[in-house]
């Protein structure tokens, strides 16, 4: 079941598999065991700048290949990601510690990006406006915005790399991808697919590195780059966004969160502890920006809720994500074990309680992994850390409310925005909170959180720009306007 067939040591430059041009390199590790997954070049400056130029050229004929083409080189790798669905998820398990099952649907639900933008491909329309004067015309085309450097992170390391790279290319843009230094194995293995459909040299690249600020500063600082696209923290894409503000390049940033989860007393009582359960643990431990932050509860029905949503927490099954059934893996490194256990025992010396779980797994089996039980925590307050903060991590603050405009004030009371979720049955009630809450995503009786039809992003600190949908190509395209005077 570990075995993978394949694996791609090496960055992808100009259609070429290359070491860095230092000679270094760095270690892939497993989070559940501890174990080195692979050795990786350990890209630098020079090797981002070339791969920038190599981008840069290539995009001068990219961009003029048709969209037909464009939209058709992106419906094969949509065919042959799908294919190589296992490989891809072996090698996501590997490096990223999520269950084998989880990481087969995220293969999938990326694919479908290649899927989506091969259609938007051919849909990137202009406008025909009228003019004043009858020997003027008017009209506006959008065309590539040219060199884009993808930054992407390690939680989603298949679905958060095509969601960039897939509407670039069908924009007709070249790109530059940094991927995140936990995870660059998969970002190798879906680079392999594009190559092995034919993708034209320099038009994709990949620079890997165990120190991301070095390529991050050359992004900023070389002005072929006239985009950049990424996910991750809100401090680190406050400092990109000050850094590309003195070139003004394009940016979309999808950032942290604090997503409120709200249930009424009018419910589908089963359907939101279900939804809640599996919006708070069952992405990536709860390692994930749009997973439940804090979870308000209606007073009236706070202690069932409570009770049927603890029942379920302490029956899903921690371990490796080769293991069958298990549903939460290890989180991804020591940091992020550290920072989780503080915000819980903060919360628990200002007063909440530990329903269940409330600290690290150390037996034999996850002595070596960065493994955290499960855990719920009642008699919540606003003031704690653990619902000011993004945890990042398997834990379940639950806090209750009495009346829809107090939660809905608490739950806007946070600088992020990217999602929300809200259980009711009441029709004037969704209009009215939907309206209300201040995120780019609200989910209403729906935890699966949003599709490739539908455009991703935040409100507030939790980002910029939007991903997915019709709007995503967009990012990735300029506006020009043309004006003729007829002659008469």
């Amino acid at each position: 079941m570990t075995q993978v067939g394949e694996m791609i040591r090496q960055m992808y430059i100009n259609g070429k598999w290359v070491e860095a041009k230092s000679g270094k390199t760095f270690k892939v590790i497993n989070p559940a065991t501890g174990e080195t997954v692979a050795e990786l070049p350990d890209g630098g400056a020079e090797d981002a700048r070339l791969a920038i130029n190599t981008a840069h050229e290539a995009f001068k004929s990219w961009s003029r290949v048709s969209p037909v083409e464009r939209s058709r080189s992106l419906e094969k790798a949509f065919k042959l990601m799908t294919e190589r669905r296992d490989e891809l998820a072996k090698l996501i398990t590997l490096e990223n510690g999520k269950p084998f099952e989880e990481a087969k649907k995220e293969v999938a639900f990326g694919a479908g990006y290649f899927d989506w933008f091969a259609g938007e491909a051919r849909r990137v329309y202009g406008d025909v406006i009228p003019s004043p004067a009858g020997s003027r015309r008017f009209w506006m085309i959008r065309q590539p915005v040219g060199v884009v450097a993808a930054i992407t992170p390690w939680n989603f390391p298949a679905t958060m790399i095509t969601r960039k790279i897939a509407p670039a290319l069908a924009a007709g843009c070249t790109v530059v991808l940094k991927p995140a230094e936990q995870t660059p194995l998969t970002a190798l293995a879906i680079t392999k697919i594009l190559h092995d459909v034919g993708l034209p040299p320099g038009v994709l690249n990949v620079v890997t590195t165990l120190y991301p600020e070095e390529i991050g500063k050359e992004f900023l600082r070389n002005p072929l780059v006239r985009k950049i696209g990424f996910t991750g923290s809100t401090e680190v894409g406050k400092l990109l966004m000050r850094g590309a503000a003195d070139q003004l390049k394009r940016v979309s940033f999808e950032l942290g969160g604090n997503a409120p989860f709200i249930i009424f007393e009018d419910a589908d009582f089963d359907a939101a502890v279900d939804g809640a359960v599996g919006m708070k643990y069952l992405r990536v431990a709860g390692q994930s920006c749009i997973c439940a932050n804090r979870i308000y509860v209606q007073e009236s029905i706070a202690e069932r809720f409570t009770k049927a949503y603890v029942e379920k927490v302490k029956g899903i099954k921690v371990g490796h994500g080769f293991e069958p059934g298990v549903v939460i893996g290890p989180l991804i490194n020591k940091d992020t074990l550290e920072k989780v256990d503080r915000l819980v025992q903060d919360a628990v010396k200002k007063g909440a309680k530990v329903a269940t779980g409330g600290g690290r797994l150390k037996e034999a089996a996850f002595a070596k992994g960065y493994f955290y039980a499960p855990t719920v925590l009642t008699n919540v307050t606003e003031e704690m850390g653990v619902t000011r903060e993004e945890i990042f991590g398997p834990v379940a603050p639950i806090l209750t409310f009495r009346t829809e405009g107090e939660v809905i004030e608490r739950a806007n009371n946070t600088n992020y925005g990217l999602a929300s979720y809200v259980f009711t049955k009441d029709l004037g009630r969704v209009f009215r909170i939907t309206e209300a809450l201040e995120y780019g995503l609200v989910g209403v009786n729906d935890a699966a959180g949003y599709g490739h039809e539908t455009p991703f992003g935040g409100f507030k600190e939790s980002g910029l720009g939007r991903e997915g949908g019709k709007q995503g190509i967009e990012e990735y395209t300029e506006a020009k306007s043309i004006v003729v005077n007829l002659p008469q």
